[in-house]
This record gives structure tokens, sequence and C-alpha cells, in this order.
């Protein structure tokens, strides 16, 4: 009789600080072996460490690492929320399916969101509203398979 593991998630809260991305990296490793999820962290890490970089780096104000797994269909999501409401080309809204602008070889930035798009299996992001109000910000998102 075949088994499907438990879907599950976990959102952390960070401040806008130079040091949250690390703790949200941490945080991600520790979760993920608490579920024998250990071969997906190298490449989990990695679209976690490009989004929180790009919320970090972007944005104004805390943001939100959220991790997510989808046991019927074998995914692990990982998701960055933060306060604005601009989504990168390519993910979501009016740049959906336009890939970001080619990365400049001698620049030492840039290449974030080309490597969320190259590792991940799955991306996306959309535009979050509250009620009368449209400062809900953004969720950018990658998947993997697991």
């Amino acid at each position: 009789m075949a088994t499907v593991a438990p879907s599950w998630a976990y959102t952390l809260h960070l401040p806008h600080d130079p040091r949250a991305p690390g703790i949200g990296r941490s945080t991600l490793r520790r979760v993920l072996g608490s579920y024998g999820l250990e071969p997906h962290t190298p490449t989990a890490e990695l679209l976690a460490a490009e989004l929180l970089a790009n919320a970090q780096t972007h944005t104004k104000g805390e943001y939100a690492l959220r991790i997510r797994f989808d046991g019927m269909r074998g995914r692990l999501r990982v998701g960055v929320w933060d306060r604005s409401s601009a989504l990168p080309p390519g993910f979501g809204g009016r740049g959906a399916g336009v890939p970001p602008g080619a990365a400049d070889p001698c620049a030492e930035s840039g290449r974030g969101l080309h490597l969320v798009r190259a590792c991940a299996d799955d991306y996306g992001g959309y535009t979050l509203r509250e009620l009368g109000s449209s400062h809900g910000g953004k969720l950018l998102w990658a998947e993997c398979r697991v």
C-alpha cells in the first residue's frame, strides 16, 4: 500500500536587516532536515537565498520566508513575501512570460532571478491586496520536485 507524505507549511517573518537572509537560509536547512529532505536542501537554499536577497535589496520593511511541502504532488515551494507590489519581469503580472533582462557580465549583481528561473522546476509571483488597500505586497515563489 502506497503512502503519501503529509503536507506542511512554515512561515518565518524577518525584519529588514542584512542578517535576515542568512537567518532564513538557516531556518530552511533545519526545517528540511527535520522532515528528511536533506537531498533537496542545496536547490531549495539557492532559491531561498536569491528570493530573500531580492526582498532585502529591493524593498523596504519586513518580509517573510514561506516554506511549503505538498505531499500529494511531491513539490517543495519556497516563497518570499514583501511589502512591494512591483513584480519583477517574468514572475507574473504584466511581465509574465517575459524573461528578466540579460545580466551585465561585468556586474556584481543582477543574476539572482535568472538563477531562480534556471534552477526551479516552476516559479511565479503574484500581487496581494488588502481589502480597501493596495498595500498587500507580493509573493515570489519557486518550486522543486521532491
